[in-house]
């Protein structure tokens, strides 16, 4: 199952990466069509839907590699059985905010579609498509928290993976 979900997390990545190259294309075409009297229309636009869906889909493929910003100096000073309560309560918490925001996401890309919400500018970008990149970020954000509070309860995995700041 951990094999299955990291290679979910590096497709993540990947098509996080993909959106951050959209936008640098984006943007490199609005500076060079500047220069050549043309415009590149709502490109600021999709630069921002690449950037929301970069950001939602990079989060599981960040939180395992323990880049997520961490509230260590509490941790380290705690004794290893309020630590590890801690730490539990920490990925429960976290879980649950991230499932509230993933249904509500869920429930506004739903809309989005159901209604044909389309973007104001020249361009009418269908609204669900980057709901849809965010949903699906947290939907896996949720999967990589719920997998580290189990392992984290059984002793299997650290609570902060691969070479972030260890509360240890």
């Amino acid at each position: 199952m951990q094999r299955l979900l990291g290679c979910l997390y590096r497709c993540c990545e990947m098509l996080a990466a993909l959106f951050m190259v959209t936008i640098a294309v984006l943007i490199l075409a609005q500076t060079i069509g500047r220069q050549l009297g043309l415009v590149v229309p709502d490109a600021n636009e999709m630069a921002g839907y690449s950037f929301a869906a970069l950001t939602f889909l990079a989060l599981a493929p960040t939180f395992r590699a323990g880049a997520h910003i961490r509230v260590s100096l509490l941790i380290t000073r705690l004794p290893a059985k309020l630590r590890f309560g801690f730490e539990l309560w920490a990925l429960t918490a976290g879980l649950g905010l991230v499932l509230y925001a993933t249904w509500w996401i869920i429930d506004l890309a739903i809309g989005s579609f159901r209604y044909h919400d389309v973007s104001p500018g020249v361009v009418a970008f269908p609204l669900w498509i980057p709901q849809a990149a965010m949903a699906f970020g947290l939907i896996v954000m949720s999967l990589c928290l719920l997998e580290t509070l189990i392992g984290t309860w059984r002793g299997i995995l650290p609570s902060t993976p691969h070479g972030g700041e260890q509360s240890e």
